[in-house]
């Protein structure tokens, strides 16, 4: 009896996985990976040692450029966010009274110093006791929607009885959170997290 309800729970789990990867992949188009220039890559490491240090693998914020800019220099959103890292003017200035050396929002190195920065900051806001990949998945909603609507997800994940600090309960609940472009964020946070892993798994492109 103990075996057969072993091979049940581990039928469920695989279950699950595959529901989720079809759910993943259907929101968002497939990535164009020709498009993946090494040109940025020395800044992408740069300031990913200088302010994460040598525990986070640089490539993650490759990933979260490509979700942001296509690695597009001349990109510009809708709200007039810039550059690869798709960086608001406003929040460029305000960085930069941090970090003088930052020195023009549409240089792709500043731009990327910045957008590592930033990053950096949400990082260092979700402290509690999470799977590293979970934290950086808060950490990528954080900068993608903003610190304070994960945290409204945080406190319906709490009403309804789920651990806030992991982010398969975040994506659980997010439909129910107001004022918040879900489907946009928990794509852009799928997006990096299926490149790395093409990476980890040897795509050349990268």
């Amino acid at each position: 009896m103990i075996f057969v309800t072993k091979v049940l729970v581990i039928f469920f789990l695989l279950f699950q996985c595959m529901f989720s990867a079809i759910v993943i992949a259907a929101r968002f188009k497939p990535v164009p990976y020709k498009s993946l220039t090494g040109k940025y890559d020395q800044y992408f490491r740069k300031y990913t040692k200088r302010f994460f240090g040598p525990g986070i693998e640089w490539k993650w914020f490759k990933a979260q450029a490509y979700a942001e800019s296509n690695l597009n220099n001349q990109a510009r959103s809708w709200v007039n966010a810039k550059g690869i890292m798709q960086i608001m003017p406003r929040t460029f200035e305000e960085i930069q009274k941090r970090n003088p050396g930052f020195l023009k929002i549409n240089e792709p190195r500043w731009n990327i110093a910045a957008g590592i920065y930033y990053d950096q900051s949400m990082y260092s806001k979700w402290k509690a006791e999470r799977p590293i990949n979970d934290r950086l998945n808060f950490m990528f909603a954080s900068y993608n929607a903003g610190f304070a609507t994960i945290v409204r997800a945080q406190k319906k994940c709490k009403k309804n009885g789920l651990n806030e600090n992991l982010w398969m309960n975040i994506e659980s609940v997010a439909p129910h959170v107001s004022r918040w472009r879900y489907k946009e964020t928990l794509g852009y946070v799928d997006k990096i997290n299926i490149l790395m892993s093409h990476w980890r798994g040897g795509k050349r492109e990268w």
